[in-house]
């Protein structure tokens, strides 16, 4: 089911990042890779983001194609069926580099969005 109210969506996006940039905080990848919490921690936040884009839907597929927001979308079941598939390293470089645009499209098109409960 599509969001009505995709500035919630986005904020939870923003938010889940703003959490894994806190978990990785200081690590390096080998760090990362040894710390079986903060990988727990990121995967979580992953599941958060990953719902609520299925949740915005495809809204923005066509205006990021480079995000590739379908597969981000299927992450979640991913994680939450088939978490043995989970390779800590792609974690690592999704929580590293690739959160860098999902974070830049959110805010832009968060900032295009008025304010919840606005007309």
């Amino acid at each position: 089911m599509v969001s009505e109210r995709p500035a919630r969506r986005l904020n939870d996006v923003l938010e889940n990042i703003a959490r894994i940039r806190s978990h990785v905080r200081g690590m390096n990848e080998a760090a990362f890779l040894q710390d079986i919490k903060t990988i727990d921690a990121v995967e979580r936040c992953f599941e958060r983001i990953a719902e609520a884009m299925r949740k915005i839907g495809p809204r923005y597929d066509a205006v990021y194609p480079d995000l590739a927001l379908p597969d981000l979308r299927g992450f979640g079941s991913v994680l939450r069926h088939d978490y043995e598939s989970i390779e800590p390293p792609r974690l690592w470089i999704f929580a590293t580099v690739e959160v860098v645009l999902l974070e830049a499209m959110a805010r832009m098109e968060l900032a295009k969005l008025p304010a919840e409960g606005e007309g």
